[in-house]
C-alpha cells in the first residue's frame, strides 16, 4: 500500500487541535491512547501503513519515554514539520498537565486539611500500591522473557535494595546482557563480581537506611533548586523504559529519599490524582515538581520529563531508527528494560511496606488487585483509586 500524502499536509491549528483532542480522550493509560491515535489517523484516515505503524512503535517501545505522546510527535512531525511536531506533543499532553495543575492546587488547598478528603487519600493509596504491582507484573511479562533477563532483574532489585546506585546497576545490568547473549560468560561474571564488590564497599547502615523510606527523613519542606528540578525530570524522561510506571524509582529516590521534597504518602497521591485523568502517567511529576519548587517547580520538571519524548523525534527519528536496528543495543536496552524492573520491584515492596499498614488498607488492596486483574477495560483504573477513595471515606 502507498501512503497518501495529500491526507497529512494540514495547517499548524489543524494539527494542534486534532492532537488537543486526543489529549482530552486520552482515557485508560498507553495502550488505549495507541489504539485511538491508530483507529483514527491509520485505520480511517491512512496516514500511514498498517506495516509502518507498527515499524514507528516498535522503535519507540525500545526508546525511553511514553509511547503514546512520542507517536503523537511523530504523526505531527508527518503532516507539518518540527513545528508540527512540536505542537502535536504539546496538544496531546496540554489537558492532563493542566488538569493535573488544578488538582494540585486543590490537594494543597483541601487535601491536607479536610479529614474527610485525607480519609479519601487513604483508599488512593492503597489503590496505588495495587496499580504498582500490577504493573510489574504488566511490564514483566514482556521484558523477561529468559532466564538470564530473569536473574538480572533480580540480582538488580538486590543490589538497589542494599544501597547501589541506580545507574551503576542499569549500566552492568545492559552491558552484562550484551555478553552474555555473545557466550561470553567471564566478562559476564566479572561485571557481576564488580557490583559485588561494590556493594560490599558501600553497605552500611549510612546506605541502606535512605531505602528504608523511614518518614521522618522526607518532611516535605526542603525546596530544590530550578536545576535540580529539570534534572530530576530529564532524568525521568531518560530513564522511562517499558511504561510510565517505570519512572516511579527514580522520582521516588529524588523527591522523597534524596533531596525530602515531599512525603512518600504525598507521593503515592500525586500517582493517584495522574491516574484519574485523560493523560500519560508521568504527568503526577508536575504534582512532584510543586513539592520540589512551587508553581515554577511544577513547571520546570514537566519540561524536564517531556523533553526527550519530543526530542528523540524532531531532532533525528531516522537517525534512532537506524540505531536501534543494531542487535547489540537491543540487547543493552532489555538488560536495562530488566534492571528496571527489579528496582520498580523492590520499590513496590517498600510502598507496600510502608503504606499496607492495617487492615482496611490491606482490604482495599486486596479488591483493587482483583478488579486490576478482573477487569480489563479502559476506565478500570479511574473506577478502582475512585472507588478505593470512596469505600475509605465510607469506612471512616
Amino acid at each position: 500500500m502507498v501512503e497518501n500524502q495529500t491526507t497529512i499536509h494540514q495547517t499548524k491549528a489543524q494539527i494542534f487541535w486534532r492532537f488537543l483532542k486526543f489529549g482530552l480522550l486520552a482515557w485508560g493509560g498507553p495502550v488505549a491512547q495507541i489504539a485511538m491515535i491508530k483507529k483514527e489517523l491509520v485505520e480511517e484516515e491512512k496516514w500511514i501503513t498498517p506495516e509502518k505503524f507498527n515499524r514507528v512503535l516498535s522503535v519507540y517501545q525500545v526508546l525511553p519515554g511514553p509511547e503514546a505522546h512520542e507517536l503523537c510527535v511523530y504523526f505531527g512531525m508527518l503532516a507539518g514539520g518540527r513545528w508540527g511536531g512540536f505542537l502535536a506533543g504539546l496538544g496531546f499532553m496540554l489537558p492532563g498537565f493542566i488538569l493535573i495543575l488544578l488538582l494540585t492546587a486543590f490537594y494543597i488547598t483541601f487535601g491536607i486539611k479536610s479529614p474527610l478528603i485525607l480519609a479519601i487519600f487513604v483508599g488512593f493509596q492503597a489503590a496505588v500500591i495495587a496499580l504498582i504491582i500490577r504493573a510489574v507484573h504488566r511490564i514483566g511479562e514482556h521484558i523477561l522473557i529468559n532466564y538470564r533477563l530473569w536473574l538480572i532483574a533480580i540480582l538488580s532489585g538486590i543490589s538497589f535494595f542494599l544501597g547501589t546506585h541506580f545507574l551503576i546497576i542499569l549500566a552492568i545490568a545492559g552491558i552484562a546482557y550484551i555478553f552474555w547473549m555473545r557466550n561470553n560468560i567471564i566478562i559476564t561474571i566479572l561485571l557481576g563480581f564488580a557490583l559485588l564488590l561494590y556493594v560490599s564497599l558501600s553497605f552500611s547502615s549510612e546506605v541502606l537506611q535512605p531505602l528504608l523510606i523511614n518518614e521522618t527523613t522526607a518532611s516535605g519542606f526542603q525546596q530544590g533548586t530550578p536545576v535540580q528540578i529539570f534534572l530530576s525530570g530529564l532524568k525521568g524522561g531518560l530513564l522511562t523504559f517499558g511504561g510510565a510506571y517505570t519512572v516511579i524509582p527514580f522520582m521516588q529516590q529524588d523527591a522523597v529519599m534524596t533531596n525530602a521534597w515531599m512525603t512518600n504518602q504525598q507521593f503515592l497521591d500525586g500517582i493517584a490524582l495522574s491516574g484519574l485523568l485523560p493523560a500519560p502517567l508521568v504527568i503526577f511529576t508536575t504534582f512532584v515538581g510543586y513539592f520540589g519548587g512551587g508553581w515554577s517547580g511544577a513547571f520546570i520538571i514537566t519540561a524536564g520529563i517531556f523533553l526527550p519524548a519530543f526530542s528523540f523525534t524532531l531532532i533525528g527519528h531516522q537517525i534512532m531508527e537506524r540505531i536501534i536496528a543494531n542487535p547489540s543495543l537491543h540487547n543493552f536496552l532489555d538488560g536495562i528494560s530488566a534492571g528496571v524492573i527489579g528496582l520498580i520491584a523492590v520499590t513496590a515492596l517498600q510502598l507496600f511496606r510502608t503504606t499496607i499498614d492495617d487492615g482496611l488498607s490491606l482490604i482495599i488492596f486486596g479488591l483493587a488487585i482483583f478488579a486490576l486483574y478482573r477487569f480489563k477495560t479502559k476506565f478500570t483504573v479511574i473506577f478502582v483509586i475512585i472507588g478505593a477513595g470512596i469505600l475509605s471515606l465510607l469506612w471512616h
